[in-house]
């Protein structure tokens, strides 16, 4: 179409090319081939001069409106695409709870023309996307070996012990960690999640043992702890916040100590300059912890 009205507008074929900064050939392809689908011809061609036909004179204002709405429809996507240019890309973890419904109203307070748009990928991922650029930030938990980005610390959480209910150790109201070190230890794995996996393993050996590492705890949440209340007898981790909010047959949370397991999290970003969007989301998640 866009062809078609240009040599409609010129009535010469070469002019026609040299303005679409093509070969003259490439032209007259696509006219032909437009002249093909319509079964009509839209030009009469003699060897000095280019005339339209009726069938052309007719399909010219049709054209104009049909290109006319395609650089409609492009500006409106180009118009969003400026607004968008507002966009955040958070990546983040399970267990926020009431912390991402915080930061979620605070942003939207602080930034109410932003977008803040949620990524949810396992913690090794969120790093990657923040180096790549595919995520503005990300929150992760852990001590985080990154020197090319910046980790900005936001709080901690206390993280406690899912025991059978069946087992002896449910009657107590607080764990010592070295009464686990007989129980298999079901934990996410490393490559999953780096920060948590060491943290717990290490706090083991600050009570004196080696944990007996069981199958690693899948993604299911409802399957793992079916597992442990039901199946042989196994423990694991569960960050404070979501076991006050959870009750699940066959398991008791308990706290622990002699150490008390304790993750920091850091908001991940890249070490150039925040623009305005990005500080309003630091600014957000540190209000969080208040």
């Amino acid at each position: 179409m866009q062809y078609f009205l240009v040599v409609a507008e010129e009535l010469h074929f070469g002019r026609a090319a040299e303005r679409l900064h093509i070969v003259q050939s490439a032209v007259s392809q696509q006219v032909h081939r437009l002249e093909r689908e319509l079964g009509v011809a839209l030009f009469e061609r003699t060897t000095r001069t280019v005339r339209l036909t009726e069938a052309g004179q007719r399909l010219r204002p049709h054209a104009e409106r049909v290109l006319g709405a395609v650089a409609d429809a492009r500006e409106a996507i180009d118009e969003l695409r400026t607004e968008r240019t507002g966009t955040i890309r958070l990546g983040t973890s399970t267990g926020l709870g009431t912390r991402l419904d915080a930061i979620l109203l605070e942003y939207a307070r602080l930034a109410p023309d932003a977008y803040l748009e949620l990524v949810h990928v396992d913690a090794q991922e969120r790093t990657k996307r923040v180096r790549s650029g595919e995520l503005d930030a990300a929150v992760v938990r852990g001590d985080l070996e990154a020197p090319d980005l910046e980790l900005l610390p936001l709080w901690s959480d206390v993280l406690v012990a899912v025991v059978p209910a069946r087992h002896d150790l449910a009657v107590l109201r607080e764990i010592d960690l070295a009464r686990l070190a007989d129980l298999p230890l079901r934990l996410v794995g490393r490559a999953r999640n780096p920060g948590l996996h060491d943290l717990i393993v290490g706090c083991c050996r600050d009570a004196g043992f080696e944990p007996l590492l069981g199958p690693e705890l899948s993604s299911d949440q409802d399957n793992t702890l079916a597992a442990i209340g039901f199946g042989r007898p196994s423990w694991t981790v569960y960050y404070a916040s979501m076991a006050q909010r959870l009750s699940v047959p066959g398991v008791v949370f308990r706290p622990l100590r002699d150490p008390e397991p304790v993750m920091p999290s850091y908001l991940v970003v890249r070490p150039d300059p925040p623009r305005a969007e990005l500080r309003a989301l630091i600014t957000a998640c540190h209000a969080a912890d208040e």
